[in-house]
């Protein structure tokens, strides 16, 4: 059941940015502006819970439901974007920057290392809350303000 929840988690994490239509760089200043100071390192069990590319240069890393951290590269990873799926190395249960690397898994299965520049914890909620946000702008007609109700009452359209 864990895992099912896991995995239903991760479908919604990585479906959130792409239904909000925005491209890789719109998707990486929301994830760096709710993202945290730097950090040395974050606790890891070997389990990556989900996870969002943002462009060649970065990547959100789920370690739990609610937590989340932004892996910022330090250089492009080409394979990221396009990879169906990453690891993370890491020493005694710690994902260290400027010494761990994620491994972007290619086609054929061959792990591409793209070492982590720093690590930035992110505000999950706020993330959440922001990507609703922009999934219900883009869901409003375009000549309908923010400001104005949509009037759905039978008979309206006159």
């Amino acid at each position: 059941m864990k895992r099912i929840l896991s995995i239903v988690f991760a479908m919604f994490v990585l479906g959130g940015c792409a239904s909000t239509g925005m491209s890789d760089n719109e998707k990486l200043e929301l994830y760096r502006a709710n993202a945290g100071e730097p950090v040395p390192h974050f606790r890891f069990f070997g389990r990556i819970n989900g996870w969002t590319p943002l462009g060649d240069s970065a990547v959100a890393v789920w370690t739990k439901p609610r937590e989340a951290y932004l892996l910022e590269l330090s250089g492009p990873c080409p394979d990221l974007p396009y990879s169906p799926a990453i690891s993370l190395t890491s020493n005694m249960n710690q994902v260290y920057a400027r010494f761990d690397k994620v491994m972007a898994l290619n086609r054929s299965s061959i792990e591409v290392p793209c070492h982590i520049r720093e690590i930035r914890p992110l505000d999950v909620n706020a993330i959440r809350e922001a990507e609703r946000q922009l999934r219900d702008t883009d869901a409003m007609p375009a000549n309908q303000s923010e400001d104005e109700p949509l009037d759905d009452s039978p008979g309206s359209g006159t």
